[in-house]
């Protein structure tokens, strides 16, 4: 009996944003088998579910035209960003690209949608995800507990403003980490956010190890 397994699939930054091209959408629909099945999710990622003891030859073609491959299922999914229609330099793609990398496919209670946009135009829908970046001039603003996924949904509320771009990394891997060691299984970003209190996360985002080398 085939044994079929789940991995994700994202375009990742080169082409301009999180924007698939033809070639590669037409590797992976050539490549996976008639008997895969591909998903669409609301974060960005198509999930590929497919034989899995050909997922490690099919993921390494796919890398090769540029496609970045993570796990499915309950992890921090890749960053959502606009599509940096104002430029590469002053959206900082680059730097959104450094925090993809920090954060995508890293285990957590529930999974962790983080979005990213280059100006306060917001067009990746920060304020509707777990966290929201908005580039701010020449800093950034960080937004948590959005929750589009409800009868009654809520926008994120601004958490810490005037980030820097050194802080903005260890900001954000400070609050996932938080969450892997105190949220509880299928506990929800925003209701982990009520349990704890929005002050805790705030003020685990923004400590320094400056205790740690005084003790």
């Amino acid at each position: 009996m085939t044994h079929l397994a789940k991995f994700a699939v994202t375009p990742g930054f080169e082409e301009g944003g999180s924007l698939f091209t033809p070639k590669q959408l037409s590797l992976l629909g050539s490549i996976v088998g008639n008997q895969a099945k591909i998903e669409l999710t609301t974060f960005k990622q198509l999930y590929v579910e497919m034989e899995e003891e050909r997922m490690g030859e099919v993921q390494q073609r796919l890398k090769e035209v540029g496609l970045e491959i993570n796990p499915a299922g309950f992890y921090t999914k890749s960053l959502i960003t606009c599509n940096f229609c104002r430029g590469a330099e002053d959206t900082n793609m680059e730097l959104a690209k450094q925090l993809n990398e920090a954060i995508a496919g890293i285990e957590v209670p529930y999974p962790i949608r983080i979005g990213y946009s280059g100006c306060a135009l917001g067009t990746g829908e920060p304020l509707l995800k777990d966290i929201g970046i908005v580039k701010m001039k020449d800093a950034f603003d960080i937004y948590i507990g959005g929750e589009p996924k409800t009868i009654k949904p809520t926008l994120g509320q601004l958490a810490i403003s005037g980030v820097t771009a050194e802080q903005l990394i260890p900001c954000v891997t400070r609050m996932i980490d938080f969450f892997q060691a105190n949220g509880k299984k299928k506990e929800k970003y925003a209701k982990f956010i009520q349990r704890m209190s929005f002050e805790k996360i705030i003020e685990e985002a923004v400590r320094t190890e400056s205790k740690t080398e005084s003790s």
